[in-house]
């Protein structure tokens, strides 16, 4: 019998399983069913996390399909679908809302889809787990897609005294650092390509370091060994960006650190009533 079925026979694998998918474009670099999956079973939920490669051009489809499949109770976004997820959602936590985007999605009791983020308290939870206090520090963000503004989001609220963001796309760059600026609790800019140095963190959120070969997101030799450096790359374990960052006295927090973090709150999310 082939290894993995016999054990999800040992794990209690059904027809009454309830059922969840992780969706992305690619997929094969997730990590999370395994994690979510035990989370949920730990907290004694007869439950699965299956992954699901769904390019953008077949995202509605996958939505049809999903909301048709009574037995799925929810959905996990990972790249490139975490903007688009919102338009498959009856309702939205204030932040998805304010974000336009989401990692996370249950259904509602009519069915729909009611959809949240975590991935901004996931990276603040990992920071202040490694000794980090957000408050008051000048920090920087490389990437505003759907992890770097969640991310961008939950500094901000955690009380930065500036945040100062880049990204390849200018338009989504100052669109996202204008409506964190609005928030008013501090100074939010479009990155002015800052010495590092100056900053107290600096956070990777973009796909850099997926792919081998991969530039680093800056230039690690221009920051302070005080920095802290986090990466939300889970794939490899520890990104050239972590490694370099280390060799020059930084403490880092890793993907898979702020993913541990991450999968509480998705899990928290999916199975509160």
């Amino acid at each position: 019998m082939d290894t993995a079925f016999s054990a999800s026979l040992d794990a209690g694998l059904s027809g009454a399983t309830r059922v969840y998918h992780i969706v992305g474009d690619p997929i094969a670099q997730v990590k999370s069913p395994a994690g979510v999956t035990a989370a949920m079973r730990a907290r004694g939920s007869d439950a699965i996390v299956i992954p699901a490669h769904v390019a953008p051009a077949d995202l509605a489809t996958y939505f049809a399909g999903a909301t048709a499949t009574r037995n799925v109770d929810g959905v996990i976004v990972t790249v490139p679908h975490k903007f688009a997820a919102t338009e498959f959602c009856k309702s939205l936590t204030d932040e998805a809302a304010f974000l336009g985007a989401a990692n996370m999605l249950k259904r509602n009791a009519d069915g729909s889809w009611h959809g949240g983020t975590s991935d901004g308290v996931g990276m603040v939870a990992a920071l202040r787990a490694a000794g980090c206090r957000p408050e008051g520090k000048r920090a920087s963000l490389i990437g505003a897609g759907g992890a770097g503004s969640a991310i961008g989001f939950s500094l901000v609220e955690a009380g930065v005294a500036s945040l100062a963001i880049r990204d390849f796309d200018a338009a989504r760059t100052g669109a996202l650092a204008s409506r964190l600026a609005g928030l008013g609790h501090g100074a939010v800019t479009v990155s002015d390509d800052t010495d590092p140095q100056s900053y107290d963190i600096v956070v990777n959120a973009s796909p850099a370091g997926m792919r081998p070969g991969d530039p680093l997101p800056l230039d690690v030799s221009t920051l302070a060994p005080t920095t802290f450096v986090g990466d939300v790359v889970t794939k490899p374990p520890l990104t050239p960006f972590i490694e370099a960052a280390r060799a020059r006295g930084c403490q880092t927090v890793t993907g898979t650190q702020m993913f541990e973090r991450v999968c509480e709150a998705i899990v928290e999310f999916l199975l509160e009533d």
